[in-house]
């Protein structure tokens, strides 16, 4: 059963159709790669799944329902999660503080105004217990008090992917998570998200192509805006459009 679908999804600025009806079914447990060169719509696509844009036309089931009218913070207590090419780090506040407002904003229903208002932070247990657990499983636990500034780049991305993960998410966009890594931190990276992520459905943009073809179970690729195939990573790379729009022909 498919967690995620799209259906004639279009997104136009002027005359620019970004995204041209993407049909997208995405089953849950699912890692999709969505590739394609740049300009492709791959980000565009991501914003409207995640709400930061709205489609033009066509439709965005979530659990078989339409969700393509509503806010970003609905979604995600829905449980559709989301990481930006640009970290999105508070770099002036603590790890620990930034994985708070994470988990707080996927746990909103549960606090009221008052509490939110005259009780600290700190003073509820579910928050905590998931912060810390979060803290634990991106491995910046003994860097919890430090500012999130103060972080190398991979550990930025790595408390990214806590953000994410501190909401819980049955759906999780990554968007070239990896991007301006060395070698190692991507392999790391990699191996964080098949930890922490392994038991969610996952959409990741990555250029990486050797990447994607190892770690997809199927794999998207967008051309100006439309959907050039869909497939296992074997299927995509035999594909000869793909070749020539893509993989610069001739196979892979």
């Amino acid at each position: 059963m498919a967690v995620l679908e799209t259906d004639g999804l279009v997104r136009q600025f002027g005359e620019l159709v970004a995204v041209d009806h993407v049909d997208l079914s995405v089953e849950a447990g699912e890692f999709r790669c969505v590739i394609g060169p740049n300009g492709a719509g791959k980000t565009t696509l991501f914003n409207l799944i995640s709400g930061a844009l709205s489609p033009t036309d066509g439709t965005i089931r979530f659990d078989g329902e339409d969700v393509s009218q509503l806010p970003p913070n609905e979604r995600v207590r829905r449980g559709i999660g989301r990481s930006f090419q640009i970290t999105t780090v508070f770099g002036g506040l603590s790890v620990r503080e930034n994985v708070r407002l994470a988990t707080q904003s996927a746990m909103d229903e549960t606090i009221t105004a008052g509490d939110r208002f005259f009780r600290s932070s700190d003073s509820f247990p579910d928050v905590e217990e998931r912060v810390e657990d979060v803290l634990g499983r991106v491995e910046l636990a003994d860097r919890a008090d430090e500012t999130a500034a103060a972080l190398a780049y991979g550990d930025r991305r790595r408390l990214e992917i806590g953000l994410v993960l501190a909401t819980d998410p049955k759906v999780v966009l990554l968007d070239e998570p990896t991007a301006g890594m060395s070698v190692e931190e991507t392999e790391a990276t990699m191996e964080l998200v098949a930890d922490v992520l392994s038991e969610r459905t996952l959409l990741l943009i990555e250029h990486d192509i050797d990447m994607v073809m190892n770690v997809s179970d199927r794999i998207t690729v967008l051309d100006r805006g439309q959907e050039l195939a869909t497939g296992t990573p074997e299927e995509v790379a035999a594909n000869e459009d793909v070749q020539d729009a893509y993989l610069g022909g001739g196979g892979h």
